[in-house]
């Protein structure tokens, strides 16, 4: 009998043992970032693309094929000047945003929506969620590449 009572005593005693030790007050509790946030370039915003290499001059078939899916997809919504039709315009946007920020954008809308605080911002001015036009990255990259032509790169 006495051996059944100190088995689980000493368990207990090894687990107690090994439990991390509660701060004594609450000021002591500092949050750690997860690996993931501590990676993440808030600029790039969230989504696939994380670097994108611009060359120069601009790629003029995907400049072509920019604003095909612009006058498809984006028009509706987005002037090319700095005008707010239901969405932001597209002036400078190349100049204002990186590259990745703008294809994750298009690309992953709805978690930008959610997460990016640059997004949110927008989405508080426009007071519209962009649609999810389900662009893939490389639509996204003619886009890019059609809106830095719009901003006058060559």
């Amino acid at each position: 009998m006495k051996k059944s009572v100190i088995i689980p005593a000493l368990l207990i005693g090894a687990f107690a043992a090994c439990a991390p030790e509660k701060p004594n007050t609450e000021s002591e509790v500092k949050p750690e970032k997860s690996a993931v946030e501590a990676v993440i370039d808030p600029t790039k915003g969230i989504g696939q693309v994380k670097n994108v290499t611009l060359e120069s001059p601009l790629d003029q078939a995907r400049v072509k094929r920019g604003i095909a899916i612009y006058e498809m997809k984006c028009q509706s919504c987005h002037k090319l000047d700095e005008t707010r039709l239901v969405g932001p315009g597209w002036k400078e946007i190349t100049k204002k945003r990186k590259p990745e920020w703008i294809m994750n954008m298009i690309t992953n809308v709805d978690m930008m929506l959610d997460q990016d605080p640059e997004a949110q911002k927008l989405l508080e001015l426009c007071l519209m969620r962009m649609p999810n036009q389900n662009m893939s990255i490389g639509d996204a990259r003619d886009v890019l590449e059609y809106m830095r032509s719009n901003d006058g790169e060559k």
